[in-house]
């Protein structure tokens, strides 16, 4: 089955959010999963690989697996916010979740307006995250098959991408120029999110954010015009049509240009703009990627390694220079990338669903 033909997601009625006569909404399951079930099978493929090629670490991994399932049950003693929830402060339920979510437009960090379910689960995923990744790496040590190895590095960007999508819907949810039910949708999809750890959304896409980003570490940047056009297709040439219909529908908007160029060359529009204008005063063609942080006279780190985690550090970066300009209400991208993909998914979800 091809990326393009993954994304189309299971549409959740948000009705079902606002019946207000409704106290538990049966058609979701709540609790929280450990393993989703391609992880499940995933899991129970690199055992049978590892009892055959190294008996002695299979403890260890199953080991690791009773700890996520130990941090899973205690963060399930929280109520869920699937449902009506009579607590210590008051009547809880999610239509009011939603509300406050949309409502709530204070700047800075907002961890203590969060449900106490949401911030536990997030370090539930971020423990999932080392576990994933340190699987991966004992079964490539081990010489383990290409496939085994590339489903677990699949399941780790997974992993990281809903921790991202969190602050990805945080982000859009805010934003009063975006369509109101687009916006009760990302906060619908920010408590399924909470309350089991799952998003579709993100499953579906996870595939194509991963090739983006495989792809955009392989390439070394031109610094030299600035413009990404070189960089942008040779990402382009190795992505599925539902990237391709991205670039080519929203790439001319010019908060989606400028967030390309910074995801491109892994420095901010600011600098990106500094470095435009001492090359052109300098009369220099182009410059190596070593030789930025000499450009510009301090430390930036313009590309990631292998590890995940420099994909979510930059990605932190980036995310934090769009909220300065938002508040600061200056020139530069006020989103992310991946908040204008989300964006995009949704809009095709939308339109799909309509043309049904």
């Amino acid at each position: 089955m091809s990326v393009h033909e993954k994304n189309q997601y299971q549409n959740i009625d948000i009705n079902i959010f606002f019946n207000e006569s409704s106290e538990t909404f049966e058609e979701i399951s709540t609790g929280l999963a450990v393993l989703t079930p391609n992880e499940e099978e995933l899991y129970k493929k690199m055992l049978s690989f590892l009892r055959k090629t190294s008996p002695e670490s299979v403890s260890t991994v199953e080991h690791s697996l009773k700890e996520l399932q130990i941090l899973s049950a205690s963060i399930d003693q929280f109520p869920s916010l699937l449902e009506k929830q009579t607590l210590t402060g008051g009547v809880r339920t999610p239509k009011l979740l939603i509300q406050s979510l949309i409502k709530h437009q204070s700047q800075g960090d907002n961890m203590l307006h969060l449900p106490s379910k949401a911030t536990l689960g997030k370090g539930f995923v971020v423990a999932k995250i080392h576990r994933f990744s340190s699987m991966a790496k004992l079964v490539s040590r081990l010489n383990a098959p290409e496939d085994l190895v590339s489903s677990l590095n699949l399941a780790t960007m997974t992993l990281l991408l809903t921790l991202m999508a969190e602050d990805v819907y945080l982000n859009l949810i805010r934003d009063k120029d975006e369509p109101m039910n687009f916006r009760e949708e990302w906060a619908q999809s920010l408590l399924l999110i909470w309350d089991d750890r799952k998003d579709l959304t993100i499953e579906s896409i996870a595939p194509v954010l991963q090739q983006v980003w495989l792809a955009r570490r392989k390439l070394a940047p031109a610094f030299g015009t600035m413009m990404g056009t070189s960089e942008l297709l040779q990402i382009s040439m190795q992505m599925d049509e539902t990237w391709v219909k991205f670039i080519k529908q929203k790439l001319s908007t010019p908060g989606v240009n400028q967030a390309m160029e910074e995801f491109l060359f892994g420095i901010s529009y600011e600098q990106i703009q500094t470095l435009r204008s001492i090359l052109k005063e300098k009369g220099i063609p182009a410059i190596g990627r070593d030789e930025v942080s000499q450009f510009l006279d301090e430390h930036v780190k313009a590309d990631a390694g292998l590890d995940y985690r420099d994909f979510y550090t930059l990605y932190t970066v980036r995310r934090d220079n769009c909220l300065a300009r938002q508040r600061l209400k200056i020139d530069g991208p006020k989103k992310t990338l991946e908040d204008y993909f989300m964006q995009f998914i949704t809009e095709q979800n939308h339109l799909n669903s309509s043309t049904k």
